[in-house]
C-alpha cells in the first residue's frame, strides 16, 4: 500500500458544488415551467421513485463518454405529468460533447422487439424485464445508431413500459380503451416534455439545438407536441413519419408551431390516411408554418423499417434509403 500523500488535498470550491446543485434544479425548474410544480402533486411512493430517477440521471451526466457504444444506455427521468418516471434509451456519440440531441418517440407498438414484447408488462427502474436496451426493435437501433454515427445524442423513451403496456398494441387498435392512458393527445406530449428537460440538463447537451422524432403514434405525438409548444422556446424542429392526422389524433386541425417540420408519408399507407395530413399540411402552409411533405409512391406505413419482410414491399426500400439521406440534411439546415 502506498503511503498516504502530504500533498493538500484539492478543495472542493463553493462555485463548483452550486454549478452541480444548479444542474438538478435546472431539471426541476424546466419540468416545473411545463407542468405546475409537478412533485407537489405526487404522492409519498411517486415522489420517492421520481427523486431517484432524477438522481441517477444526474449522476449520469457527470461521467465521462470516451467511445459511443453498442447497446443504448438505459436512464430514467420524470415526464412532466408529475407521475411517471420514464425509462429512456441513450445512444451517445463517439467523443466529447457537448452534442445537438434528438428524442425519438416510438409508435404504438412500443419501442421494443415484436419477437421479445408479447409478455412484457412493466419496465421501470427496479424492475426486470425481457423489454429493455437489448431489446429493442431494428428500426429503433437502426436510427438510434444513424444519429449518434452523425454526432448527435440520440434519446428514445419508452411511454408505454412505464404504465404497464410494454407489449405495445397492434394494428387498427386506435379505439382500444386500454390506450387511453397513453394516448397521443394528453399523455405523451408531457413524455416529450419531460425528455426535452433532462436533455436541457445534460452538461453533453447543446440545450438550444434539440430536436424531434416520431413515428406513427409517436408522429402525432410529436406534432401536438409542436401544437403545445406553440411558439415558446423548446424543441427546433420535428421529423413526422406517417402519422396520424385525423381529429381523434391531433390537438388542433392546424399546426400553430413556431419551428420547422418535416413530414415523410406512403401514398400506400394501410394504416393513416397520408390525404388527410397533407390537407393539415396545407391548412398549416397557408397561416404560414414552415411544414415539408414528402410523399413516396408505393410507399407503406413503417416503410423505414429495415426487417427484410416490410423492405419486401414495393416502393419501401427506396423511401427508406431516401429519408435516411433527406434527414440529417434537413436537422442540419435547421441548425444554421
Amino acid at each position: 500500500m502506498l503511503p498516504p500523500s502530504k500533498t493538500k488535498k484539492p478543495v472542493r470550491t463553493p462555485s463548483a458544488t452550486r454549478n452541480r446543485f444548479n444542474l438538478v434544479t435546472e431539471l426541476f425548474g424546466e419540468l416545473a415551467g411545463a407542468q405546475d410544480v409537478i412533485a407537489l402533486q405526487m404522492n409519498r411512493s411517486n415522489l420517492l421513485r421520481y427523486l431517484i430517477a432524477v438522481l441517477i440521471s444526474f449522476l449520469a451526466t457527470l461521467l465521462p463518454v470516451a467511445v459511443a457504444s453498442a447497446a443504448p444506455q438505459t436512464v430514467y427521468f420524470p415526464s412532466a405529468d408529475g407521475r411517471t418516471v420514464l425509462v429512456g434509451y441513450l445512444f451517445q456519440p463517439a467523443g466529447p460533447g457537448p452534442w445537438p440531441a434528438i428524442v425519438m418517440l416510438h409508435g404504438r407498438g412500443g419501442p421494443y422487439s415484436s419477437n421479445d414484447n408479447a409478455d412484457c408488462t412493466h419496465v421501470g427502474l427496479t424492475i426486470v424485464s425481457a423489454c429493455n436496451a437489448g431489446t429493442l426493435s431494428k428500426r429503433h437501433m437502426m436510427w438510434g445508431e444513424y444519429w449518434s454515427a452523425r454526432g448527435f445524442l440520440a434519446l428514445l423513451p419508452d411511454s408505454f413500459g412505464p404504465r404497464g403496456k410494454a407489449h405495445g398494441f397492434g394494428r387498427f387498435t386506435h379505439d382500444d380503451p386500454d390506450r387511453a392512458d397513453v394516448n397521443e393527445l394528453s399523455v405523451r406530449p408531457l413524455d416529450a416534455e419531460g425528455a426535452l428537460a433532462y436533455l436541457r440538463a445534460r452538461s453533453d447537451v447543446v440545450a438550444g439545438q434539440i430536436y424531434l422524432q416520431g413515428w406513427s403514434n409517436g408522429g402525432s405525438t410529436a406534432l401536438n407536441v409542436m401544437i403545445r409548444q406553440g411558439h415558446q422556446a423548446g424543441y427546433r424542429g420535428a421529423l413526422v413519419f406517417y402519422p396520424g392526422c385525423g381529429e381523434s389524433a391531433l390537438l388542433a386541425p392546424t399546426l400553430f408551431a413556431g419551428v420547422p417540420i418535416a413530414m415523410f408519408l406512403g401514398s400506400d399507407d394501410e394504416e393513416v390516411s397520408p390525404i388527410i395530413c397533407q390537407h393539415v399540411a396545407e391548412r398549416s402552409r397557408h397561416d404560414g408554418i414552415p411544414i415539408d411533405v414528402t410523399v413516396y409512391p408505393g410507399a407503406t406505413h413503417d416503410f423505414d423499417d429495415p426487417s427484410a419482410r416490410r423492405q419486401s414491399a414495393p416502393g419501401n426500400q427506396a423511401a427508406m434509403d431516401d429519408a435516411l439521406v433527406k434527414a440529417i440534411a434537413i436537422v442540419n439546415g435547421w441548425k444554421k
